[in-house]
């Protein structure tokens, strides 16, 4: 089984359950804790092009860093402008096999990757 990035925050319980689910299945996980390492603009492009979802998705919309940027969540440099500033509005997790990368919301749809 290939290896899976999972981007996570251990604070969050939907991260948390994320990296469970991995671990169970026996997936090789390298978990990254994007707020003590952040993505630089390069990894969050590729990251990008990986998503399955739309972009809007990538993005914690709700919190005050980007709501106070008044950027357009459909333009990827706006996207990665914002992330770049202020990492922590990343939506999590974000589980990334090198092909494809799932936003864990619900965890279970990381299930996808293990297929």
């Amino acid at each position: 089984m290939a290896g899976i990035t999972l981007y996570h925050n251990p604070r969050c319980s939907k991260s948390r359950e994320a990296l469970a689910l991995l671990e169970e299945a026996g997936a090789k996980v390298r978990v990254r804790r994007y707020l003590d390492e952040p993505l630089d603009a390069t990894e969050l492009e590729a990251l990008i092009q990986r998503l399955e979802g739309d972009l809007p998705t990538l993005v914690r919309r709700n919190e005050s860093e980007w709501k106070q940027r008044e950027a357009d969540a459909d333009d990827p440099r706006q996207v990665v402008e914002a992330l770049l500033a202020h990492p922590r509005i990343l939506q999590r997790p974000i589980a990334d096999d090198g092909r494809r990368a799932i936003i864990g919301r619900p965890p279970e749809a990381i299930r996808a990757l293990l297929d």
